[in-house]
């Protein structure tokens, strides 16, 4: 992965939901949103995206204003359009009127300059599946730290 720097991810998605897709997707940002993004000054802990009429909307995406963009700064919490081709736009449509699937941003990252993102086809997990995870994890830990130790 060459000339790809991540800039976010979203950790806690990744507990919360089942990742079924992923779609790389472009965002329309003004100047001042681009400059904020690159500084790292974003928050998206539950952000979400929708389909309205053809077009892929990101929303609950907050990217802080940059202070030296005096007048010509950008509003904070205004809904993103991401750019995907049409056949990607059905694709997602269609899973996502499926019951229970949600589109989730899973990482922003910069791609030849470019600010990307990566969603998520999303099933919400349940609160047995999130014990069981957490679990799993401890027990990764714990194992690695017997390795360390031996």
């Amino acid at each position: 992965m060459d000339n790809i720097k991540i800039i976010a991810k979203n950790r806690r998605a990744f507990f919360n939901y089942t990742v079924d897709d992923r779609v790389e997707a472009g965002i329309v940002l003004q100047g001042s949103e681009v400059k904020s993004i690159k500084d790292g000054k974003l928050s998206f802990p539950d952000a979400w995206a929708e389909v309205v009429s053809g077009e892929v909307w990101l929303n609950s995406f907050k990217i802080s204003e940059n202070p030296y963009s005096s007048i010509f700064n950008h509003e904070p919490d205004r809904k993103k359009k991401l750019l995907l081709h049409k056949d990607e736009i059905k694709r997602l449509n269609r899973k996502v009127e499926e019951k229970g699937f949600t589109l989730v941003p899973l990482s922003f990252y910069l791609k030849h300059g470019r600010v990307k993102v990566e969603l998520g086809v999303c099933k919400g997990k349940k609160l047995y599946d999130k014990r069981a995870a957490i679990k799993e994890r401890d027990a990764d830990r714990d194992a690695q730290r017997e390795f360390r130790l031996r």
